[in-house]
């Protein structure tokens, strides 16, 4: 029997239709995976899962629409955002110059959104349900792996989304932040990473890795993504040690922005926030 993952993958690209007996398994692992709406629709599941993710999706779509037009004008980008699989996320991620991280935070607080954390790096807001994480730079207990300034110069551009006029990173910056994300911070891999990576892995994103420092991380992802083709590998799953060492020992070599950082990760383990975040890290199966 093919794995789990496979499984879902050829339903995901309409190959194979899931069979009664399996749907509950798929539906979890869909979930775990970040890919439950694009799961539910490829396979033509319907029922309660089916309209409560849709419910969910009309939701998210009008949280972005509104964050997007508070923050119009600004020097800002959706990243962590565009995928190949229709997906609902429990927060929008936005990438903002440093320099207007003020005026963002005063524009979403006129909408009713108020602070929830402010950091290194990153104010979080919250309205209720909706939570709207304002990064400046990609980080890890405030620890740069990411160049926020390069990333908004070189790869924001506007398109379309659900009838909505949006401004986010390019699909091979995507691409890149995914890769970098789950290595340099998350340790953990979904299908929503693999598909990002399979589907819009081109030159432009090999060649936008090294420029950025951060094509350990990618050339890690790529062959996460040949050992799940080959079924050897069940998603979620973390991400080998051997690959995480190569990464960081490259990235503390290589990127003087990474090491001047680092020293900020031993005041962030003093925090409350850091015993909270080291518990659940150990414990959990996806994030």
């Amino acid at each position: 029997m093919s794995s789990r993952t496979l499984r879902l993958v050829r339903a995901l690209e309409g190959l194979e239709k899931p069979g009664e007996g399996e749907l509950g398994e798929l539906v979890e692992a869909a979930g775990l995976n970040k890919v439950l709406l694009g799961f539910l629709r490829s396979a033509g599941v319907e029922g309660e899962a089916r309209r409560r993710e849709e419910e969910r999706y009309k939701w998210f779509r009008s949280v972005v629409g509104e964050v997007a037009g508070a923050l119009r004008g600004l020097d800002y980008a959706l990243h962590k955002f565009r995928k190949p699989v229709e997906h609902v996320s429990v927060d929008v991620d936005v990438l903002v110059d440093a320099r207007q991280l003020p005026e963002a935070v005063k524009r979403l607080a006129s909408r009713g959104f108020g602070v929830e954390v402010w950091e290194k790096y990153t104010v979080t807001m919250t309205r209720g349900r909706a939570i709207v994480d304002l990064y400046t730079h990609p980080s890890f207990a405030w620890v740069v792996y990411l160049d926020g300034e390069e990333l908004l110069e070189c790869c924001a551009e506007e398109f379309e989304w659900e009838g909505l006029e949006l401004r986010g990173l390019t699909r091979e910056a995507e691409v890149v932040v995914t890769a970098a994300h789950a290595v340099y911070k998350e340790h953990v891999y979904l299908l929503a990473d693999y598909f990002t990576v399979k589907k819009w892995l081109n030159k432009r994103a090999l060649d936008l890795a090294r420029e950025l420092g951060v094509e350990d991380s990618l050339r890690a992802s790529t062959r996460l993504n040949e050992l799940v083709d080959s079924g050897l590998v069940e998603l979620p799953s973390r991400i080998p040690v051997s690959y995480l060492a190569g990464a960081y020992a490259r990235k503390l070599f290589r990127d003087s922005v990474f090491r001047s950082t680092l020293v900020n990760a031993l005041e962030y383990m003093l925090t409350e926030r850091a015993g909270r975040s080291v518990k659940w890290r150990l414990t959990r199966a996806s994030y």
